[in-house]
């Protein structure tokens, strides 16, 4: 089978290699499944770079998200059992981890689905616990990871303000739903926050970026308002002073979505069975930047990487156009 490997760390367009390799062999409790499609996240990226905190044996296959065929004929979602990840003909996972992919969805929306949509639901719900009508505050809401967060938020009856970088975004950001856009690069964040808010502030921030924005969040959060820390797409991990936490009395909230699979695994299938609903109704649709042929793999975890997409990119096997 075709599979993209990597050998050693570094940028994934340079240490991404196509090879024809033999199909993984299902270690126990684990199922040989058909890539229909396969997500790009950054976390792919930061696997090529060796600073995921997994860290799989030399070579392994990048591509944590998939949606795939078992050898049944079912259509399913799920992460990918490294180092056989998602971009290749063939992938591993936990056979316990297998969810049914939505009817409502494509291959590729339902393939951007999973980690994205799951992490905003946790994030958003179970850590914030976001209420209709409070103010919700996105940062790098045109990507893969705020834009779920901008539709999950819509669906919970909140008022969604998107920080994106650039007026291409900004665009994207407002066919999303947001009720505000504020783009970052022609605009001061935290002014334009209180100016939307009467100047209280905005009661829950979800940050996939860290480093300034982080910054601002802090500064436009309102009164008893909740970030929730997810990623650091940025490159910079905060030091938040928590002095300022406590004069302002907000919470800062942490999110690694994956500790849900070992600490409590039956809440991702009710979270599953929530987000399948809310795709039959409309209310969440995975933006999809891009369908990349499988050849260019590579290219795409790299442009992911220095964050220059928009939307979710997925990679297609040969032959597949879903």
């Amino acid at each position: 089978m075709q599979a993209w490997r990597v050998y050693e760390n570094g940028e994934p367009g340079a240490v991404m290699r196509r090879e024809e390799v033999e199909p993984p062999a299902p270690g126990e409790g684990q199922v040989l499944l058909r890539v229909r499609a396969a997500n790009v996240n950054f976390p792919d990226a930061l696997l090529c770079r060796g600073h995921y905190q997994v860290r799989p044996p030399l070579p392994f296959t990048p591509g944590v998200e998939v949606c795939a065929e078992t050898e049944d004929g079912r259509r399913v979602i799920t992460t990918a059992a490294l180092p056989h990840g998602g971009f290749a003909e063939y992938t591993l996972a936990d056979a316990a981890g297998l969810l049914p992919a939505p009817d409502a969805l494509d291959d590729a929306e339902a393939a951007a689905l999973h980690i994205g949509y799951q992490t905003g639901w946790f994030g958003l719900h179970r850590r914030a616990a976001l209420k209709e009508g409070e103010t919700l505050l996105v940062h790098a809401a045109a990507g893969g990871v705020g834009s779920a967060a901008v539709q999950l938020g819509k669906a919970a009856g909140a008022t969604v303000i998107g920080v994106v970088g650039g007026p291409e975004k900004a665009a994207v950001a407002r066919t999303l739903g947001c009720d505000l856009v504020i783009d970052r690069r022609s605009e001061d964040v935290v002014a334009a926050v209180k100016a939307a808010t009467g100047g209280r502030g905005a009661d829950v921030i979800y940050d996939p970026v860290g480093g300034e924005a982080y910054q601002q969040s802090a500064k436009c959060v309102a009164f008893e308002g909740r970030i929730v820390i997810v990623g650091f797409a940025s490159g910079t991990v905060p030091a938040p002073a928590l002095n300022h936490a406590l004069v302002k009395n907000y919470s800062i909230l942490g999110l690694h979505w994956g500790l849900y699979a070992a600490k409590d695994p039956a809440s991702i299938t009710r979270c599953h069975e929530t987000l399948t609903g809310y795709a039959a109704k409309g209310l969440i649709k995975p933006l999809i930047g891009e369908r990349v042929p499988f050849a260019r793999a590579a290219d795409a975890v790299q442009r992911v990487a220095d964050g220059t997409t928009t939307g979710r990119l997925v990679v297609l096997p040969e032959g597949v156009h879903a």
